[in-house]
């Protein structure tokens, strides 16, 4: 049989029944065969692979609810469809308890029939197609740029393969260095709009007066400066995905605006008269506890019920240790140079056990250090460089830190100042991954460093 997944198995002991089915299915382009009773069924499913099976309940021998029972043991993924010429409640509630997919009472109408056919069908592909995609996911650690093969992780995976053709708002929650943008991305180019343009923009570092700008435009003369007109990133991404990072750090005024973009699918430039249509996917990203941030005035609930429409947490590494050899396997590809670099058991066995307070980013930042600083083709234990250049582990400095600091007698304000140099030198200057290490927002840090940068203070690295 060319199609299995389409074939039906009509099995009926009347034969001018058989052969009324056999014509309707093959007019409607669905390949069909036919059996006079339950056990030839069977041997029939015995030899061959159907779509789905249309059976009477009432034949000689063994009934349609019997067979129902034997189909579910021999091919579990086959659907049964049963036939009844009573119509009966009782009738119908034994067929579904059987386990039958579905089941029509006679005399019945063509199309109904056709069309409860062809619903057992489709879920019967689906399913398949489920079966085919946890199975390709099974074989590999990877999905796109994102690595990882903990449970937490393949749940991930198989949300982003149901969403991606769609079209509906997406919500990635999860501390910084996870990879949320790597799953705005994902679910970018495996979708429907993966030939668009897809366009991410980080909310805290754009001084929210120009950030209306940036995301909506303006036309000539909307503001001082407003030399030219200005098309925003909503029309630059019209088709696309506009991936919004950091959505919990957007003012209020501009959340109104943002959800006004998403409820009407259109947006107004700064300074325009008339509003311009969109098509553009939103996903949007926070670090934030969103629902904390409502609670204390701070973010829409009715922008975020339009932004979490499909909601994705991506669970911080500590919490999925599993994932770190495949992640680091990555990453060694990534930044050896194509030379053959591989780190030790003993090494993953180390990194393991270690808390990742950055997630995935600080866990690459070591690995491309470790590569670095060593020219072995091995990277052991020994050669991973925890912390800082000299395997400091921030934990460790902030206690010798807090016993200097009695020593001398410093003030909080001392104390706050020299730890976030410390942590800022153990980054290399990384304000994102400083700033995870220190439990403190991003933005906090860098006004510090404006603030520095405007004479009330010295910061303690450039750049």
């Amino acid at each position: 049989m060319q199609n299995p997944a389409s074939s039906v198995l009509i099995v009926d002991d009347d034969a001018a029944m058989r052969q009324m089915l056999l014509s309707l299915l093959r007019e409607r382009g669905l390949p069909a065969a036919e059996a006079a009773s339950a056990d030839l069924a069977l041997e029939k499913l015995r030899e061959s692979e159907f779509g789905a099976v249309l059976s009477d309940v009432k034949m000689p021998g063994r009934s349609g609810i019997d067979l129902v029972g034997e189909v579910r043991r021999l091919r579990p993924e086959t659907p049964v469809i049963l036939m009844t010429a009573f119509g009966s409640i009782d009738a119908a509630v034994e067929a579904m308890r059987a386990g039958a997919y579905d089941y029509v009472t006679k005399p019945f109408e063509p199309e109904s029939v056709l069309m409860t056919i062809e619903r057992a069908l489709e879920r019967r592909a689906l399913e398949e197609e489920n079966r085919r995609l946890r199975r390709a996911v099974d074989r590999t650690a990877s999905f796109g740029e994102l690595i990882g093969q903990s449970p937490a992780m393949r749940e991930i995976f198989a949300l982003i393969r149901r969403v991606a053709h769609g079209r509906s708002s997406v919500l990635i929650t999860g501390e910084s260095g996870t990879g949320k943008e790597l799953v705005a991305r994902t679910l970018h180019y495996h979708g429907a709009r993966a030939e668009k343009p897809f366009i991410p923009i980080n909310c805290t570092a754009i001084p929210e007066g120009l950030l209306e700008s940036e995301l909506f435009g303006h036309v000539r003369g909307a503001f001082t400066g407003a030399h030219s007109a200005k098309r925003g990133l909503f029309e630059k991404a019209n088709g696309g995905t506009l991936f919004l990072d950091e959505i919990g750090d957007l003012g209020l005024a501009l959340q109104g605006k943002l959800l006004r973009a998403l409820q009407d699918q259109e947006i107004r430039p700064v300074g325009a008269t008339e509003a311009v249509k969109v098509d553009v996917r939103i996903v949007a990203a926070t670090n934030k506890d969103l629902a904390a941030e409502i609670a204390a005035g701070r973010f829409r609930e009715d922008l975020y019920y339009r932004l979490a429409v499909i909601p994705i947490h991506v669970p911080p590494l500590r919490e999925r240790p599993e994932d770190i050899p495949a992640l680091v396997d990555g990453f060694v590809r990534k930044h050896a140079g194509g030379a053959r670099r591989v780190v030790t058991q003993a090494a993953l066995d180390r990194l393991a056990q270690r808390p990742w307070r950055g997630n995935a980013r600080e866990l690459e930042n070591a690995i491309e250090r470790a590569l670095a600083l060593s020219d072995a083709a091995e990277i052991g234990a020994a050669e991973l460089p925890l912390g800082g250049a000299g395997g400091e582990d921030p934990a460790d400095d902030a206690e010798a830190l807090l016993r200097r600091a009695g020593e001398e007698r410093l003030s909080l304000r001392e104390l706050d100042e020299r730890y976030i140099e410390r942590i800022l030198r153990l980054t290399g200057g990384n304000k994102v991954r400083a700033a995870a290490i220190l439990g403190i927002d991003r933005k906090t840090l860098y006004r510090r460093a404006e603030r520095r940068a405007r004479g009330e203070g010295e910061d303690p690295v450039s750049g």
